[in-house]
């Protein structure tokens, strides 16, 4: 089972169509997409829940890491799309709030949780394939905007490196010889992922594959 519909929110017939329609979309691109509807999270955190579920589905293929899976808390009005570490490069963050933001609560702040799991799931698909373009999407920076970044950053590169060249030739204090290293480090964030122990949804499905980093984005409506 990919629709796990604890809630009973969505119509049989969608629950159908819609475990069709992921059974082909895996066979075809080995991509494992799964719902999971709940009534109330219980306080728990949504973050951590929807990642322990991930992780203990095992979405995705095993050394691929392709799955994807988004759950939703009725009672809550919350929802999330939690991505695996092999689909993070095109399922990104952004893309994922697009399509909680344009495609998924709209049609969930009208009650039709019917059309908004399956416009859920179709912009995961296509954001997936390189194809998803939410209209009307303003959130994101205009090109004039893009340019001022770039050109700023420019100038402030150049003005280091005139600033660092200058030093380089200036006279060292001192013996000529003595000359003073300078490392630069740039240090590792390690981010530390969720961990719990404590159990999520029970599901039989299970992929082989199960690394997930955190990737996705949630959502409210």
């Amino acid at each position: 089972m990919r629709v796990h519909d604890e809630a009973h929110a969505l119509k049989q017939e969608t629950v159908d169509q819609l475990e069709k329609e992921l059974k082909v979309y895996e066979d075809t691109t080995s991509n494992q997409i799964a719902i999971l509807i709940v009534q109330s999270l219980d306080g728990d955190v949504l973050e951590e829940y929807s990642l322990r579920v991930a992780e203990k589905w095992k979405l995705g293929k095993k050394e691929k890491d392709n799955g994807a899976l988004l759950v939703i808390s009725i009672d809550d009005h919350k929802m999330r799309i939690e991505v695996g570490q092999g689909l993070e490069g095109v399922l990104t963050d952004a893309q994922s709030s697009r399509i909680i933001r344009n495609e998924i609560a709209p049609e969930f702040r009208r009650g039709d949780y019917d059309a908004g799991v399956k416009a859920g799931v179709n912009g995961i698909i296509k954001a997936i394939a390189g194809e998803y373009k939410a209209d009307g999407d303003t959130d994101g920076m205009s090109a004039e905007t893009v340019i001022l970044v770039i050109v700023m950053i420019l100038v402030f590169l150049f003005i280091i490196g005139y600033a660092f060249y200058k030093e380089l030739k200036s006279p060292s204090v001192g013996s000529s010889s003595s000359r003073k290293s300078r490392h630069s480090s740039f240090g590792s964030s390690s981010s530390s992922g969720w961990s719990s122990s404590s159990g999520s949804s029970g599901s039989s499905f299970s992929g082989g594959g199960g690394s997930f980093g955190g990737g996705g984005s949630s959502g409210s409506w």
